[in-house]
């Protein structure tokens, strides 16, 4: 585990190998290379503190992922730098604007809604479309395997009456 410096031996090896997921996992919740990035960093000096077996790491690092991720839609810190990434986005090809504003509108409107789910919901459905099998979202977030299906399922019609809810009230 954490050695006499209180950091664990086995970090190094486990960043290497674990990086590039931690990031995507954090990447579907923000919309933002950038911001997973960031959110990466704050869940691996989490990890390299802690006494999670190695074994378990995965799982670990992508709930300890999601919830950072969701806590920072949560908190509205991502407003100021939404505008900043919009302004460093790549240039769309006159035709499309109308369409970029809209996927742009609409993606910010599902990640909004996420974020106003349940956590544990919340948590597992952006889990287990980052591709973690049932089995794993289960042994990630402690639930029966027969579970996750259902919260799953629970939590994609909360996210769509999130979604309409919204979309009536604006």
């Amino acid at each position: 585990m954490a050695d006499s410096g209180g950091v664990r031996p086995d970090l190094a090896e486990v960043f290497r190998r674990e990086y590039r997921w931690v990031v995507g996992v954090a990447a579907r919740v923000l919309g933002s290379r950038d911001q997973a990035e960031d959110v990466a960093q704050e869940v691996f000096l989490s990890f390299g503190r802690s006494q999670v077996p190695e074994g378990e790491a995965r799982g670990w690092l992508s709930v300890a992922a999601a919830h950072t991720a969701l806590n920072l839609i949560r908190s509205g810190r991502r407003r100021a730098s939404r505008e900043e990434t919009a302004a460093a986005a790549e240039p769309v090809v006159v035709g499309d604007v109308a369409d970029a504003v809209v996927v742009t509108e609409e993606r910010g409107r599902v990640r909004a809604a996420l974020g106003r789910l349940p956590r544990k919901q919340a948590v597992a459905l952006v889990l287990r479309h980052s591709g973690l099998s049932y089995a794993e979202v289960a042994a990630a977030l402690d639930m029966s395997p027969g579970s996750v299906g259902t919260t799953v399922r629970r939590a994609e019609t909360a996210l769509r009456e999130e979604l309409n809810r919204h979309a009536s009230s604006g």
